[in-house]
């Protein structure tokens, strides 16, 4: 095994094949970071969404995607040499991907590529054991999105933060409080088609609890952005906890601990879910720049 991945690996104690499948996704995610790092691209962009509070804030679940916004609106910009320098970067690792653009006609504004990654090569390739080997079909592929919203809507704030492995690098990302607008832009304004996105509301319970000031300015831009607010209205707090209120009355909260149980290891954290739960927590939210 390639050393930095065999240095990589061992920080997961991995023991099942669920645990070796998050951990060989989330390798693929810091190397993948490593390459945009080296392409400069940390320049015209910041890292956000569910990886970002994972990668580099700490957040105790596994995440699919890799989400960035540009630094400003540039929705002709070309991505495809960023694709190319993950690919080649995954690769020099000794891994089997390609990264596949997509079209999305009906998203502009995002641009959208798949890290694809056979399952079974890359297992052999971290030394996976051989009896859970065995479990995955061989043609069973990893598929992490990387998404690029090139027509950001206004109000966050980026910083700076720092990986070690592969090897030391930085990358520009989102700020907490403006992690927690876009979280809770998702929470109340994602469509969730035939299921309930449960990690959004797992993240939600963990901004939370660590006292995370809500950036209310991007908030509102996001909300207008997506047509979920109309350009001349005002988001209050009194507004906002309405909506929340509103949206909990709507939620299956079986189905939503069904989508986030495989992403997480202590499933003890799901017990206490329902309505009455997270319409009391909703009470402890904070506020930034909007009382």
């Amino acid at each position: 095994m390639n050393e930095a991945l065999d240095i990589m690996l061992k920080k997961y104690n991995c023991r099942s094949i669920n645990d070796y499948g998050n951990a060989l996704k989330e390798i693929v995610q810091e190397i993948a970071l490593l390459a945009l790092w080296r392409a400069k691209f940390y320049e015209k962009a910041a890292f956000y969404g569910g990886s970002a509070l994972r990668i580099l804030y700490g957040l105790d679940r596994f995440s699919e995607d890799l989400d960035f916004s540009l630094l400003k609106p540039e929705v002709d910009i070309n991505l495809s040499k960023y694709h190319k320098a993950i690919e080649i970067e995954l690769v020099s690792f000794g891994l089997n991907v390609e990264v596949i653009p997509q079209t999305n006609i009906s998203r502009s504004q995002i641009d959208s590529a798949f890290i694809k990654a056979g399952t079974l090569q890359n297992m052999i390739s971290i030394e996976v054991p051989g009896n859970l080997r065995k479990r995955i079909h061989k043609n069973k592929v990893i598929k992490i999105k990387f998404e690029v919203d090139k027509d950001p809507p206004e109000g966050f704030a980026t910083e700076a933060k720092y990986l070690l492995q592969p090897i030391p690098f930085s990358i520009n990302t989102f700020t907490m409080p403006s992690l927690f607008a876009g979280k809770m832009h998702a929470v109340l304004c994602r469509k969730w088609q035939h299921r309930v996105k449960g990690r959004d509301w797992y993240d939600l319970v963990w901004f939370i609890g660590r006292n995370t000031l809500l950036n209310f300015k991007h908030l509102e831009s996001r909300m207008k952005q997506s047509g979920h607010l109309k350009q001349q209205d005002i988001l209050t707090k009194t507004k906002l906890l309405k909506l929340i209120n509103k949206k909990i009355d709507n939620v299956d909260f079986l189905l939503a601990k069904d989508d986030v149980k495989n992403f997480i290891k202590d499933q003890d954290a799901l017990k206490v879910w329902n309505k009455d739960f997270f319409r009391d927590i909703i009470q402890g939210i904070k506020f930034k720049n909007r009382i």
